[in-house]
């Protein structure tokens, strides 16, 4: 059984035309779901055409750093600061690896010995 090495690509948004990295995580992603083409827009361009496509508008989003990498993400909701926000890439980082799982942001530590 041979192994693949995945590598981070950087590519244009078809949509934004910002560039973005598509990570070795994603790529390995990607191969588990059986996707075999590229993403062609970024995260925040995919989920905006998603929530549009369900009937929700651009406002109803919030552009907020990541918890864990601090990159900037778009989500589909106004968040409260009770919980955590990550980017696709951490977020399927920790449902991957459970070792991941169990890190969790200083400012959550806190709150839970509040």
């Amino acid at each position: 059984m041979d192994t693949v090495q995945y590598i981070d690509k950087s590519i244009s948004c078809r949509d934004c035309k910002r560039e973005f990295t598509f990570s070795a995580a994603e790529q390995e992603f990607f191969k588990t779901k059986g996707l075999s083409n590229e993403p062609k827009r970024c995260a925040n361009c995919r989920l905006l055409l998603r929530t549009q496509r369900q009937g929700v508008t651009p406002e109803q989003t919030a552009e907020v750093g990541c918890s864990i990498c601090n990159q900037p993400t778009r989500v589909p909701f106004q968040p409260n600061g009770h919980k955590p926000v990550l980017c696709n890439v951490c977020f399927h980082l920790r449902k991957m690896e459970p070792a991941v799982a169990s890190i969790q942001p200083a400012h959550d530590r806190d709150l839970q010995l509040a």
